[in-house]
């Protein structure tokens, strides 16, 4: 009966190293149910039940069973001629509204700037004016 409890205490702990990294060296995106650091979690806590669920839920789908043109990647996107909005985006330096609005914002700035430069300059000199007054007395 020993040796049993052995022989499953062994399988169980190849079983959950095995999950361990099989789930580690999955890509985040292709994670089913639950985010990775979930199943890391449940795999380590809740053993055997744990990589038993990750096997069966968590484990990315073969693309044997879903086909290999049914997997989406990140960038795989969509062709050009197959967006699903014809109206293509301009890049920002291209875009005279953008650039328009940058010229806005740089004219505002500008005068905020100067606006605060006489404001200190103002306050510098009235300092000036109280500090020669404070000497003189």
């Amino acid at each position: 009966m020993i040796r049993l409890y052995g022989l499953l205490f062994l399988i169980d702990l190849v079983m959950l190293v095995v999950a361990l990294i099989d789930c580690l060296s999955t890509d985040e995106y292709l994670v089913r149910n639950l985010p990775k650091i979930a199943w890391v979690f449940i795999i380590l806590l809740f053993s055997p039940v744990g990589w038993i669920a990750w096997f069966v839920a968590g484990r990315p789908q073969q693309a044997a069973r879903a086909g290999a043109g049914a997997q989406w990647r990140p960038g795989a996107g969509f062709p050009e001629d197959q967006r699903p909005s014809r109206q293509r985006r301009l890049a920002p330096d291209d875009d005279p509204e953008f650039l328009r609005e940058i010229a806005r914002n740089r004219k505002a700035d500008e005068e905020m700037f100067s606006k605060w430069e006489a404001d200190l300059r103002r306050r510098e000199e009235e300092l000036r004016k109280r500090e020669e007054r404070k000497g003189d007395s």
